[in-house]
């Protein structure tokens, strides 16, 4: 029996913007730009650039959250390289939420650095935040770094990040729109390491990570007070300038003997392998759960944006008795290997069909 509540909490959205706890505090120094050349290349300097090759692959552990949201069993994340000097991912909740995060290499103050960007829809209503490493500790299996606001600091947003062995450990704090004297705990991630064979296509494209520069950061900043956006159109680096990344479009549909009930919910669910062997319901294959989305039943096509190329399996349930759990009486698609792949800022549709009530 499928859950879709317990899925539903691998997309925590992060509204605070930033994450990770501990406390190593051992700051790397920064190498300047070549004096005329403003280049990068493999003997620079990069503070953080560890982090790159650490995050590609996909995420799953407990949310602990301040929020009106609360905490969560799960929140699923599937990094992947979306050049030789990013990594990102996408995660949508539904038509209204939705954030994309990447970590890549930026120039700002004069040196070469990494940055973390983080935003999309929250309740119809946008927000992005850009986040600079100020702080690395790197040791034998153990990995931190801390990203905080490019203008405001920590006193108003910063994320830890902390690798050990095949965990993650993010932690946010926030000072919740500058209400609080200084950032307070926002949210707690611990996370496993689930897969990292979706994402080794994206690397050998590209030679991942290789230190190359993605944004140049060196006056963006410099007329605002924090590096928080709430409109796309004023975002340095929107989704729209994402690369690599494609869309998938599903269409939705029922057949004759199943009439739904606009009030109960579809449920989208894509992974990077199959989840049946013949008619056989394997749920250790979970771990390979890419995107996923809910819907209005009487939703009949969702486009999942900004999503790594590579090839998949489409699963769609439909909650039939509003119970919150796939089990007997609801229903399904028949299809178990309905498959497709996405090329490389590629745009694919596939269709799926509701017909099996799970007896």
């Amino acid at each position: 029996m499928i859950n879709p509540f317990k899925l539903l909490a691998t997309l925590i959205f992060i509204s605070a913007i930033t994450l990770a706890g501990c406390k190593n505090d051992k700051d790397e120094p920064e190498t300047p730009p070549p004096s005329g050349s403003g280049g990068i290349d493999a003997s620079t300097t990069v503070p953080g650039y560890g982090i790159l090759s650490r995050l590609p692959g996909i995420w799953n552990g407990p949310v602990a959250s301040t929020t009106a949201l609360g905490g969560y069993p799960e929140w699923i994340v599937d990094f992947r390289p979306v050049s030789a000097a990013q990594v990102s991912a996408k995660n949508e909740l539904d038509s209204l939420n939705n954030i994309l995060m990447g970590f890549f290499i930026v120039k700002h103050a004069g040196s070469y650095k990494m940055a973390f960007r983080n935003g999309g829809g929250f309740a119809g209503s946008q927000r992005i935040a850009y986040a600079v490493i100020d702080s690395v500790s790197e040791t034998t299996n153990n990995y931190f770094y801390r990203f905080s606001d490019f203008k405001a600091g920590q006193n108003r947003v910063y994320t830890n990040v902390l690798f050990k062995d095949d965990s993650l450990i993010i932690h946010v704090y926030t000072n919740v729109y500058n209400s609080l004297p200084s950032a307070q705990t926002h949210m707690l991630w611990k996370a496993k390491l689930q897969d990292t064979t979706s994402a080794q296509a994206a690397k050998t494209n590209f030679s991942f990570p290789q230190k190359q520069l993605v944004k140049d950061f060196s006056s963006t900043f410099d007329a605002v007070t924090e590096a928080i956006y709430y409109n796309s159109a004023t975002d340095p680096y929107n989704e729209t300038s994402q690369p690599y990344l494609g869309q998938t479009t599903v269409n939705i549909s029922f057949d004759g003997a199943h009439v739904p009930d606009p009030s109960k919910k579809v449920f989208l669910m894509i992974t990077t392998q199959p989840l049946f062997s013949g008619f056989t319901y394997n749920p250790a294959q979970l771990k390979y759960r890419s995107r996923y989305v809910f819907l209005a039943s009487n939703d009949n096509a969702f486009t999942f944006n900004y999503m790594h190329p590579g090839n998949y399996y489409l699963y769609s349930l439909y909650d039939a008795n509003g119970d919150g759990t796939f089990s007997s009486g609801d229903w399904m698609s028949s299809n178990l290997t309905n498959t497709f792949t996405l090329g490389a800022l590629g745009m694919q549709g596939v269709n799926t069909v509701i017909d099996f009530t799970i007896p």
